[in-house]
């Protein structure tokens, strides 16, 4: 597995209800060195393009991080939840019947461009050393503070109320839970995230991943021609 250690560059399409670092994991055990790891967090709940870089390749994985990516997913209108997806149950609940179409494409408008984005309580993030997900859940406040990020585009791409169809192009830092928070502000009914995919990090494209199963055959495969 000489060319893992040297250093490759793997697609991973990420299921549902994995982290990342599961994915990671998995493919640490298969390719047998230690030196994996992933250019960008995808929360459980998400699914789509996960990179991976082995052995010399973890080098690159900043470069690959600070790529635009490119989601597709759906936001929920009429309640918010504390994780701003579904992690968490609903709560918060409003009518949304006098919410139109027309509401819903102009609130699109103030969130394009360069704008300050406050991070969810439910995050990764390090606030004097600590993840934030970990004092949330401690019942601890989190004061985060904003932070700019680019969103180049953001399209409603279907809206079957309460769920509202989108895809956004935006710069790494960008948060889609948040930005699903803050739609709902906007729109005054609340809404949260409900399903996320990444389907673009740079120019590296989600049909051009591999599943887990695939990634296993193929090193399978290779460890096979190895070994004869």
């Amino acid at each position: 597995m000489n060319s893992f250690e040297e250093g490759q560059v793997l697609l991973v399409d990420k299921p549902i209800e994995w982290t990342s670092f599961d994915v990671v994991r998995k493919i640490r055990n298969l390719i047998r060195i230690k030196k994996v790891g992933h250019a960008g967090t995808l929360d459980p709940l998400a699914t789509g393009l996960l990179i991976l870089c082995t052995g010399k390749f973890t080098k690159r994985i900043n470069e690959y991080m600070a790529q635009e990516k490119e989601y597709t997913g759906s936001f929920t209108l009429g309640a918010t939840t504390p994780t701003y997806d579904l992690e968490s149950e609903p709560v918060n609940f409003k009518d949304i019947h006098l919410i139109t179409k027309e509401n819903i494409l102009n609130a699109t408008k103030q969130f394009i461009g360069e704008i300050m984005q406050i991070p969810p309580a439910h995050s990764a993030i390090k606030i004097d050393g600590k993840r934030v997900y970990e004092l949330a859940r401690q019942g601890k406040e989190v004061k985060i503070e904003p932070r700019k990020i680019l969103i180049k585009e953001f399209e409603i791409t279907k809206i079957e109320t309460p769920v509202v169809f989108f895809r956004v192009v935006c710069t790494t830092g960008t948060y889609i839970r948040s930005l699903a928070n803050d739609f709902g502000e906007a729109l005054g009914c609340g809404a949260y995230l409900s399903s996320l995919c990444r389907t673009r990090i740079g120019d590296s494209k989600l049909h051009d991943a591999k599943t887990l199963r695939e990634w296993e055959d193929e090193i399978k495969n290779i460890r096979m021609q190895m070994d004869s």
